[in-house]
């Protein structure tokens, strides 16, 4: 059918029912407490890409629906007498511009360059911008209030009886400025429960029910200022998980000082010794680890921070290989082989973790390899040391080999392309990259 007047406004009006049909779909992507997990295994941020992509989309439906009323008035509304300026002050029009405005802002805040540089600002745009785009198209139209009160209900819920309410924690935390003078070490006791109440077991775990390797919480620290009140910060828990029986367990954080509240945490941990901190979570997907599980050879690698993932998840696949379940083989020989390598930048890096942590690992078994600091020796041929790990450990025959990586980009790149190279030479190798980023 030929694009004509009347088509114009229908394609215009078609666009914004799009528009306001996927709204709660948006905002079910953007939950960290959602049924999607339950159905498909896949933890939230996995989905977030579906909602970074859906948010995409959405943003160009409402141009071509906002260029198509423009185009309306143009043909239609111009030639009868109504001038531009009175077409958009009407209260229709203009509740729809400034939906557009905030929902078009929302995206722009969000892209990763945006996310990188001014963190804490995306993190208040996001949820602000968010609340006024959907007051101004719950008003702008009384079709979209149906949708608009749906993703409301999914934003309220998750927000305030998930994340404010069922599964955060206050506890007291213990803090310390590590030998690098530039990283906060945060601790503190999680006291385990055997049993939760019904709408814990009903909506999900907590902190206190436990956690397992690779996931992560959200860290809120209300005596560093106000602004610091409402905002909680991913950081994935560096200790390993408890195990059932256990009574308490020490929840470890890896907090490298930048600007704003890690730079905000370091100068406060300077003059305290501990602080009040509420915990959200844990959160995440175990994909790393499952594979680890099933494989006769793991690897781990972690480039500086990344220790945080490697160190709980070493732990974790070594005590899975192990027969008695507590992480030290009886028979070293015998036991699928667990290494870890990891590359730091200076030497005082590795009181991020603790000298004893690592002595731990290599008396239970698992061959811990730290190349010399990249600050004084440059960064090591990290595809050298896999390769010479991976020969070593098949020399007796086929073994299937899992091999997790945590680093910067540089680094996750190498390994991606050494386990190509593997495959190619005919080893039977799994890969899987814990990447930094929100």
């Amino acid at each position: 059918m030929p694009l004509s007047v009347p088509m114009l406004f229908v394609f215009a009006d078609r666009t914004s029912l799009l528009f306001v049909a996927n709204v709660p779909l948006l905002y079910l992507f953007a939950a960290k407490n959602q049924p999607i997990k339950f159905l498909t295994g896949y933890s939230y941020e996995s989905l977030n890409i579906l909602h970074r992509r859906l948010g995409e989309v959405m943003c160009l439906l409402a141009l071509i629906h906002s260029a198509g009323m423009v185009g309306v008035w143009y043909t239609i509304l111009r030639p009868v007498g109504l001038g531009l300026a009175q077409f958009l002050l009407i209260k229709i029009i203009l509740l729809g511009i400034g939906a557009l405005v905030a929902y078009e802002l929302l995206y722009f805040t969000s892209l990763g360059s945006f996310r990188q540089r001014w963190y804490e600002l995306f993190l208040v745009l996001h949820v602000s911008l968010q609340i006024i785009a959907l007051v101004l198209l719950w008003f702008h139209h009384h079709g979209s209030r149906p949708y608009v009160g749906i993703a409301l209900g999914i934003f309220l819920v998750d927000r305030l009886v998930y994340r404010m309410g069922l599964k955060v924690e206050s506890l007291e935390a213990s803090l310390e400025v590590t030998q690098d003078h530039g990283t906060v070490l945060l601790r503190t006791l999680i006291p385990l429960e055997q049993k939760h109440r019904f709408l814990k077991r009903l909506v999900g775990k907590g902190v206190t029910k436990g956690w397992t390797a690779t996931e992560h919480i959200f860290l809120t620290v209300p005596a560093l200022s106000r602004k610091h009140v409402i905002q909680a910060h991913p950081f994935t828990i560096a200790s390993k998980a408890p195990q059932i029986a256990d009574l308490k367990a020490e929840l470890n954080l890896i907090v490298r000082a930048q600007d704003g509240f890690s730079g905000d945490l370091l100068r406060y941990a300077r003059s305290h010794t501990s602080v009040k901190v509420r915990l959200d979570g844990p959160y995440g997907s175990q994909n790393g680890l499952h594979m680890l599980e099933q494989c006769d050879i793991s690897v781990v690698v972690a480039g500086g921070s990344g220790i945080a993932v490697a160190l709980p998840l070493v732990w974790a696949a070594h005590r899975s290989h192990c027969v008695n379940g507590l992480g030290i083989c009886e028979d070293m020989k015998s036991a699928p082989r667990t290494i870890l390598i990891w590359v730091v930048r200076e030497e005082s890096h590795t009181s991020w973790v603790g000298l004893s942590e690592i002595q731990d690992l290599r008396d239970s078994g698992v061959e811990v390899i730290i190349p010399p600091p990249t600050a004084a020796y440059g960064k090591p041929d990290v595809s050298r040391l896999i390769e010479s790990c991976v020969v070593s450990a098949t020399s007796n025959g086929h073994a299937r080999i899992g091999l997790v990586c945590s680093g910067p980009d540089g680094m996750n790149r190498e390994v991606r392309n050494s386990c190509a190279s593997f495959l190619a030479g005919g080893y039977d190798i799994d890969v899987e990259i814990e990447k930094f980023g929100w």
